[in-house]
């Protein structure tokens, strides 16, 4: 996405509000929303936006009012993007942890093996 505004480190909230097009106010909710939206914060406590920040808040505007997501579609739509993204295990390791699970709980269950090496 190209960006159409003004190049610079750091945006305040009602910069941010002029480049979108948005409220301040529905910057502020949707950073109550949606977890993956936390611009910083200025020494002066100040929200403080970058560029990738006002990307997401773009795409988010354009998901919600011209694709016609609601707002839990969207949280769903991020998890699942969010999680596709982490490494898997591969599956024998997935094995060898429930093995070691299923010790610890046996362990657990029998005090008399909880001093034996593994």
């Amino acid at each position: 996405m190209a960006s159409k505004f003004p190049d610079k480190a750091f945006y305040k909230i009602g910069e941010v509000s002029t480049i979108t097009k948005l409220p301040a106010s529905v910057l502020r909710f949707w950073e109550s929303e949606f977890t993956f939206l936390r611009p910083r914060k200025s020494q002066g406590r100040h929200r403080v936006y970058d560029k990738q920040t006002i990307e997401t808040v773009l795409e988010i505007k354009r998901m919600l009012y011209e694709e016609g997501y609601t707002i839990m579609g969207l949280k769903r739509h991020w998890r699942r993007r969010r999680g596709g993204e982490r490494p898997a295990i591969p599956g024998g390791q997935v094995q060898q942890i429930k093995e070691e699970l299923r010790d610890i709980v046996d362990r657990l269950k029998d005090p008399s093996r909880q001093n034996l090496p593994s």
